[in-house]
């Protein structure tokens, strides 16, 4: 088994450019500098209970859809939540949200079920919001190595 932390990052990426940002993430994560993080990368679909409990740390990407969180974001709660409950408190976490509307729903529904994971968040949630600007990336990327750097050190 490995040393290394784990850190699991899950984002809904319907499109090119939500793939863009996910892919961002994961290369942010992934920074020559940062030894002691093994990051991986999975769609709302394919992370589980396993994958949870398996992780030191979250990194969670999502659209907007309707003034609300992806429905595959959602889906992954409605599977994880009870399970990891009680084993996962604690677990340090960030979040991005893809946004066309103004975001404010999204977060908000996302930080209403992570309270409830008692979650501890890294910082406040990234939103790229308005219309698609290649900053994006950047910004995302950014979140991936601070969110993998913070695993490394110890203070996530």
């Amino acid at each position: 088994m490995s040393s290394k932390k784990q850190l699991l990052i899950v984002a809904n990426m319907p499109s090119d450019n939500t793939r863009a940002l996910a892919e961002a993430a994961l290369r942010g994560a992934q920074h020559k500098d940062i030894d002691a993080v093994d990051a991986r990368l999975l769609t709302p679909f394919e992370a589980g209970v396993g994958e949870v409990l398996a992780a030191d740390g979250l990194l969670l990407g999502t659209t907007e859809n309707f003034g609300y969180m992806s429905g595959a974001l959602k889906d992954f709660f409605d599977r994880v939540y009870y399970p990891v409950l009680e084993k996962k408190q604690g677990t340090p976490y960030a979040l991005y949200v893809r946004a066309g509307l103004d975001g404010t729903g999204t977060i908000t529904a996302v930080e209403r079920i992570i309270t409830g994971l008692r979650w501890k968040a890294l910082r406040e949630p990234l939103l790229c919001h308005g219309s698609y600007r290649n900053e994006f990336v950047d910004q995302v990327e950014e979140l991936g190595t601070l969110m993998a750097a913070s695993l490394d050190a110890g203070i996530a």
